[in-house]
């Protein structure tokens, strides 16, 4: 007996131990892969470049010539030069001026200060805006007011309302009301991510009271805002409306092996303790300018040296541009040490959230599944700070399965885009006239949707620009079929062995060191300590505060009354283009190496056998209910129990499910329409819109469990000609042409109509 005990579990662990070789085979195959990849772009662009540095030598056939087009580079790379060190100027001025005001959100529109967040029982440093529409822009106190929640991830507010072309400039230009959810930079004294919370509770209320007539708001949480947006939602599920979660990492666990590092800080840096240590030594504030490092760790060529070239390369039309940016990612705010360890217990170590396992306070869990309202995710595959495995994995942690998603009621949309990058998704113009039009189109009709997990699909129809009109289809997808386009996940047991290290330290770290340190710090050293982070001394290193920026401010006035813009390119211009993309390549060769070493470092420890069974407690996922199980549910039964109740809405509702559950992809047209069936046409404009979720809920279910008894009982439900005929008129409206629709709805819609005689 012990003999083959001990043979199973030295088989298990020569098991264990092959698996973790499989990880890194991944890892470094799929990195060299992209590496690779990047690599024939690069040297494609490169190669493009060559070329047009040897055919810029063709006119310069003299040596006269070549020293006119040598001198001209050299005026105008020194006049460049002089004005971009006047714009790196007024950028560190702006970091001055922009501190000394508080640290004021970005928003380039108007708005009002509606609540304070300090002034209510339990202070926090958030506050309410409501933005000012423009000059000719009106909006509609009825209308469903949007509520945009941006990150507190080191940065300020008013990422959202960057750009006219924005998630407030969409919303406002739809004539929806709209509210901004703002912070200070410094937090309340022990201020929790509790107190956050019921602050933009009191937030909606307020809201609530000023617009009585219209639905209840949409909420939109960027980033660290949409976990931020989920935890509201799921804490008070009755104050909140469709809520939109952009780029919001909800599965801190999730990624893919070879190109997602940030996933692996925790392990590597030994847990919850560093940053413990370093708000302790901040007088119990963590500083927000450590998150803004990380962030440009993942792409050191463009935040160390691109930019800055791009500056200088096209300082006549990129200078604004610079400024505006700066001006908020120079912006620096600050958490309690609370505050950042519930983060990091919860979210980005203890993955709790997405498992349900978090409590917002003591008594107080967070359970995701409370969530009543329409969820729209939006992620995209360029995105290295929240790829879509993160933002899409907490849905299959959270339910069973699909089938749980429709016995709740609840209505969970994704959408992925190709390529564009984390703040792409917030301030892209792009992303504004397309995606976040057309998810503002939709979140009108959202609630007419069968509940159940759907792929969000825009497609681009005809036309350029802004005048390029799109359709939107939502596919059915099960849990399985979304897990697919996100990936593996075997390797996400290793990140359990962390959480565990983590807690254990912490308790150590509590009862030990951490006591101690906070006796020593002061506010004095504290404050100091930050005005010494490198990011701030770079972002203000050259204000006019410096006496050797005197010189280029001088020359920048006398440069600025003769440059004209450069529009004849040299050899010498293509040659420094070559050299910038040379550095920036080197730049990112050494992130590629940085991050190879962690991966492989993170998965050589945490993924060894004994890592991952330190782990295991807390490695568990939610097991599936077996279809029987859920048939047996009390919320199913008593849905089926109204197979034959609710007359002619029920039938049109029940008909409209099942010829929309066979295509492949519901039509946002067809949606729009059946939406304006259920709130403008009769029976359903009398009913209230609870009456109207739960029918549809009810619908849904039967159609999922008792599908050919539902069908069989539609001639009770119709059992006149008049109801007969509104139901017909109905359907034919929102199915539009017959012979639009895909061949099994067709064929279902013709043999329902041949049941009722319908022609």
């Amino acid at each position: 007996m012990q003999v083959e005990l001990f043979t199973q579990k030295a088989a298990e662990y020569v098991g264990a131990l092959v698996e973790q070789n499989q990880f890194l085979q991944v890892a470094n195959s799929r990195r060299t892969s992209r590496l690779m990849n990047d690599f024939e772009k690069k040297q494609k662009k490169a190669q493009a470049k060559a070329e047009a540095l040897a055919q810029s030598w063709k006119p310069y056939d003299s040596s006269k010539k070549l020293m006119e087009a040598w001198t001209h580079y050299l005026r105008d790379t020194g006049e460049r030069s002089i004005l971009t060190m006047d714009a790196l100027r007024e950028s560190s001025d702006n970091f001055f001026d922009h501190q000394a005001k508080g640290c004021p959100p970005v928003l380039i529109y108007d708005y009002e200060v509606v609540m304070e967040g300090r002034n209510l029982a339990r202070p926090c440093n958030y506050m309410l805006l409501k933005i000012i529409p423009p000059e000719g822009v009106e909006v509609h106190d009825w209308k469903r007011p949007y509520v945009i929640v941006d990150p507190r991830a080191g940065h300020g507010a008013g990422i959202g309302g960057f750009k006219e072309d924005s998630q407030v400039g969409v919303a406002l230009h739809d004539g929806h009301p709209v509210y901004f959810v703002a912070f200070h930079p410094m937090p309340e004294p022990k201020q929790t991510l509790a107190d956050v919370t019921h602050a933009e509770a009191a937030f909606l209320r307020e809201i609530a009271s000023r617009h009585p007539d219209s639905p209840k708001p949409i909420v939109v949480g960027n980033c660290q805002g949409g976990w931020a947006t989920a935890v509201l939602a799921a804490i008070y599920p009755d104050l909140v409306g469709p809520i939109v979660l952009n780029g919001a990492p909800m599965a801190y666990w999730s990624g893919k092996m070879g190109q997602d590092p940030m996933r692996y800080s925790g392990g590597i840096t030994g847990g919850i303790v560093p940053a413990l240590l370093s708000a302790d030594l901040s007088d119990g504030i963590f500083d927000g300018a450590n998150l803004v490092h990380n962030f440009e760790m993942l792409n050191p060529g463009r935040n160390w040296f691109r930019k800055y070239y791009d500056l200088y390369s096209n300082i006549d039309t990129s200078e604004q541009r610079y400024l505006e940016f700066q001006r908020w990612w120079g912006g620096f705010y600050f958490m309690t040490e609370e505050e950042f360890r519930w983060i990091l217990d919860n979210l980005f170590i203890g993955n709790k959230l997405s498992k349900n396992e978090a409590f917002l306070e003591p008594g107080r869990p967070i359970d995701l599944k409370c969530i009543k309202s329409p969820i729209i995710v939006f992620s995209s595959y360029g995105d290295n700070i929240t790829p879509p495995d993160q933002a899409l994995n907490w849905i299959a942690d959270t339910y069973t399965d699909e089938a749980e998603i429709e016995i709740l009621g609840q209505r969970i949309l994704y959408m992925l885009h190709d390529e564009v990058g984390h703040l792409g998704i917030f301030v892209s113009s792009n992303i504004a006239k397309r995606e976040h039009t057309q998810v503002a189109s939709t979140l009108k009709a959202i609630e007419s949707l069968a509940p159940g997990l759907y792929k969000l699909q825009v497609i681009e129809q005809e036309g350029e620009g802004c005048d390029a009109k799109f359709t939107v289809n939502f596919a059915r997808k099960t849990i399985e079929d979304m897990m697919k386009e996100t990936g593996e996940r075997n390797e996400e047991k290793a990140f359990a062995g962390v959480a565990r290290f983590s807690e254990s330290c912490e308790d150590v770290y509590d009862s030990t060191l951490g006591p101690l340190l906070k006796t020593m710090g002061s506010p004095q050293t504290a404050e100091l300590t930050r005005d010494m982070h490198p990011l701030r001394l770079t972002n203000g290193a050259f204000a006019s505060t410096n006496p050797f920026m005197f010189w280029p401010t001088m020359a920048a006035a006398a440069v600025k009354q003769t440059h004209k813009p450069n529009l004849a390119k040299t050899p010498f211009h293509y040659w420094e283009e070559m050299v910038a993309d040379s550095i920036q390549n080197g730049w990112d060769a050494l992130r590629d190496c940085r991050e190879a070493f962690i991966e492989n470092s993170f998965l050589s420890f945490w993924a060894s056998p004994s890592a991952v069974e330190y782990g295991r407690a807390l490695s568990h996922r939610r097991p599936k209910v077996p279809m029987q199980d859920l048939h047996s549910l009390t919320s199913i039964q008593n849905a089926l129990k109204k197979i034959e109740q609710g007359g002619v809405a029920a039938a049109i509702v029940r008909i409209a499910l099942l010829l929309a559950d066979t295509p492949a992809a519901v039509q946002g047209d067809k949606l729009q329409r059946f939406n304006e069936v259920l709130t403008t046409w009769a029976p359903f404009k009398s009913m209230d819109p609870k009456t109207r979720n739960f029918l549809i809920h009810d619908q849904t279910l039967i159609a999922r469990f008792e599908l050919e008894a539902g069908y069989n009982a539609l001639p009770v439900l119709l059992k006149n000609e008049r109801d007969k005929t509104r139901a017909y008129k109905a359907l034919k409206y929102v199915l539009g042409d017959e012979e639009a629709l895909p061949p099994t709805s067709r064929d279902m819609w013709r043999s329902i109509k041949s049941t009722f005689n319908w022609d």
